[in-house]
């Protein structure tokens, strides 16, 4: 069986993070195993605590994960501070993982911040230079290349940029675009590539980038070239939101099991 293995934070109401990940591996046919940065207090309304897990035993988590049942893709999430981003990176350097998908969590839907400010520099230095695919929402984009996000061409511009990091290759994401279409681009380097999907209208956007992100993984995993993963994730991230299942007060979560679960 293939296997993936995720590294972020925990949300207790079950819609990101974590719970996200390893629901999407399991939707997707791949099993999941995970390591926790940080356990949050949170639900579809707001983010009330995050407590950070010592940076030592998220280390340990990565390690025993990976000594004993291995991992054919790997994905972080939130990683909260400069010490916990140094602890993830040591191993996973060391341990050359392949398949390493970051999303480079930084605030919550609910604007909760899950990322330290003073952390950017080393998730850009420690992190991205590790990275197969890293997977920017658009103001994540800006934070990462420096640059305003606006258009298409300040997209690209920003993309390349990024992949300037180290990161073999980037997916910025457009659902914070306006239009009837999101637009995601993917830049290996070389090449740009257009992914184009009709935007759905629902306020269960809670833990799509967390979801989109595992999925990538868990096609990665099953041996789908990088392109290939990333416009699978992207239509099993759109079925999901229309899938909504109608949860919580506030933003709530895509449905994971939508193929599996009809009504």
């Amino acid at each position: 069986m293939k296997r993936a293995l995720t590294i972020a934070g925990s949300d207790s109401g079950g819609g990101a993070g974590i719970q996200a990940d390893l629901k999407t591996f399991g939707a997707l046919g791949v099993y999941g195993a995970s390591a926790i940065t940080a356990v949050t207090a949170q639900n579809t309304v707001k983010v009330s605590r995050i407590v950070e897990i010592d940076p030592a035993v998220v280390a340990e988590q990565i390690e025993l994960v990976l000594e004993d049942i291995g991992a054919d893709a790997v994905k972080t999430g939130m990683l909260a501070s400069t010490p916990i981003i140094e602890a993830v990176a040591e191993v996973l350097g060391r341990r050359r993982v392949p398949n390493l998908v970051i999303d480079p969590v930084m605030v919550s839907k609910t604007n909760a911040r899950l990322l330290k400010a003073d952390a950017v520099d080393a998730l850009k230095s420690r992190l991205l230079p590790l990275a197969s695919i890293v997977t920017p929402n658009i103001p994540e984009a800006e934070v990462l290349s420096g640059l305003k996000v606006a258009d298409a061409e300040s997209m690209r511009a920003a993309a390349r940029r990024i992949h300037e990091l180290g990161p073999r290759r980037v997916v910025i994401k457009g659902g914070h675009s306006d239009g009837p279409y999101v637009v995601d681009l993917y830049f290996d380097g070389e090449n740009f590539e257009e992914l184009k999907a009709e935007r759905v209208k629902t306020r269960a956007t809670h833990g799509t980038g967390c979801t989109f992100s595992a999925a990538i993984a868990a096609y990665l995993a099953h041996g789908l070239p990088p392109l290939e993963a990333v416009a699978r994730a992207k239509e099993y991230l759109t079925a999901a939101l229309q899938a909504d299942p109608g949860l919580g007060k506030g933003i709530g979560p895509v449905n994971h099991f939508h193929a599996s679960h009809r009504g």
